[in-house]
């Protein structure tokens, strides 16, 4: 996932995804593998007027950016999605680091070496 928008307001990764894709991915990265479901009754604790429908389009968008993956799995009730991490929290962190280091560096060149070379390790 390539992030195409950085939002200089918001902290953590609701800087680069919108807030209840962040949260998701937050639960997501808690649990590893869950269903919709499941992440529906943890975010209503938060938000109890969230919608179950509005958490499986959201983890759907997720599986869309290739943040999650999702598989069929057939049971009692019949088929439901079972959704899993394809990134751990830090790979992410590192993509969105590089991504839009590589963006400052193609627009801002001088400005970003400039400002880089005086950072402290």
């Amino acid at each position: 996932m390539e992030p195409h928008e950085f939002k200089l307001t918001e902290e953590g990764i609701k800087a680069v995804l919108p807030p209840m894709e962040a949260e998701i991915m937050e639960l997501m990265w808690r649990f590893k593998v869950a269903t919709a479901g499941q992440i529906y009754e943890e975010l209503k604790k938060k938000y109890p007027e969230i919608r179950r429908s509005t958490v499986s389009i959201l983890m759907n968008r997720l599986c869309e950016k290739g943040l999650l993956k999702r598989t069929v799995e057939r049971g009692r009730g019949g088929m439901r999605y079972v959704y899993s991490i394809t990134t751990t929290r830090e790979e992410f962190e590192q993509k969105v680091v590089k991504s839009i280091l590589d963006a400052l560096m193609n627009n801002f060149r001088e400005a970003t070496y400039a400002y880089l070379s005086k950072m402290k390790k």
